[in-house]
């Protein structure tokens, strides 16, 4: 965008409409948000059903073939199966599967996701239009953008694999992105500031918005392992399932490798990030590297992502150490967008805050 742009008027119409269809979004992905829960609430429901079914029709068969005993029980009176029958429902594979196609309020959740993307898509464009540039020169537009980004690779990510037992979890992280940006940076729509009027803007945010997003939606899967493990645990130590909805959701092992493609991928987007973020600062303010509070936090969370894969692939740290480390790389990018844009002074101190 060059100062030809910048001269252009606003168009406060498509500004207010921007607002407008970004506060209808927000309550569309509430309900969003509602019907995924109730989807967990129900699933699980029907899957303790079919196991109770399955449990009589075993039961049945030892009778019939004369046997006494009964089925084996846990230490604290839970009924051990050999086969898991939610596995028909929920796969480590998390893919599509008979049964999973019966989830109605998983359908439902998920047009209704189609249509809080289509008025959130429509909401960050008209802001776009409205100043004639990219909807990202600040706080309010990185968080908007970037939550439409996480909603749009989480509904692209459901045409190959079954993640609707993420659905909560998404919907939840971009309803609070999007309070979080309306509420805490609201921005009138207007012109980028000179420093930010250059084609790497274009470049160097977009991929970060994008490298963020996966960010989120592996620190989602993150959260969910841990659940996860700490419920497995549980269980196999004799104890009762406190977390029953868990049912829903893949095992550990799968949620953690899942997450470490997203952070893979995230982790070079990020790379290119702050290597262009590098060459805009030269062309800007003619050197590579200042020490910036910007550029020194988006250099550690290259660095505990770097760590993380490295301790991953060749140091043997899987399970809850690397669903943490990972954690850590994300809370360091949430500092980074937002504590560091608010209370750090530097060149970077143009977030609209």
């Amino acid at each position: 965008m060059g100062s030809n742009a910048a001269l252009e008027p606003i168009n406060e119409t498509l500004g207010v409409y921007s607002q407008l269809f970004m506060l209808l979004a927000a309550m569309v992905y509430m309900v969003v948000f509602i019907f995924f829960a109730l989807d967990l609430a129900k699933t699980n429901k029907s899957i303790s059903e079919m196991d109770a079914a399955a449990l009589k029709e075993d039961e049945k068969l030892l009778v019939s073939a004369g046997a006494v005993t009964r089925p084996a029980r846990g230490r604290r009176g839970q009924e051990v199966r050999a086969d898991n029958v939610g596995e028909h429902i929920v796969t480590d594979k998390m893919e599509y599967t008979k049964l999973s196609s019966n989830r109605k309020m998983a359908r439902i959740a998920v047009v209704l996701m189609c249509l809080a993307v289509a008025l959130h898509g429509f909401a960050v464009f008209a802001r776009a239009f409205a100043a004639n540039r990219v909807p990202w020169g600040n706080m309010y537009e990185f968080m908007s953008t970037g939550a439409l980004v996480v909603s749009v690779v989480y509904l692209v990510a459901l045409f190959f694999k079954d993640l609707r037992f993420m659905g909560a979890f998404i919907s939840g992280l971009v309803t609070l992105m999007l309070c979080g940006a309306t509420i805490g940076f609201p921005t009138p729509v207007g012109h980028l500031v000179p420093a930010l009027q250059s084609p790497w803007i274009v470049i160097h945010v977009s991929i970060a918005v994008f490298a963020s997003a996966l960010f989120a939606i592996s620190f989602a899967m993150n959260v969910l392992q841990l659940m996860q493990h700490s419920r497995m645990k549980r269980i196999a130590d004799g104890q009762p399932d406190k977390m029953p909805f868990m049912r829903v959701v893949p095992g550990a092992g799968a949620l953690e490798n899942f997450a470490y493609r997203l952070n893979t991928i995230g982790f070079a987007m990020w790379t290119f990030t702050v290597i262009a973020g590098a060459i805009w600062a030269e062309a800007a303010w003619g050197r590579y590297w200042g020490w910036d509070p910007k550029e020194v936090w988006s250099f550690v969370i290259w660095v505990v992502y770097a760590g993380y894969l490295h301790a991953r692939a060749t140091g043997g740290w899987t399970g809850p150490r690397s669903a943490w480390l990972s954690i850590i790389g994300f809370l360091c990018v949430v500092f980074n967008f937002t504590i560091v844009n608010i209370f750090f002074n530097g060149l970077h101190s143009y977030a609209g805050v």
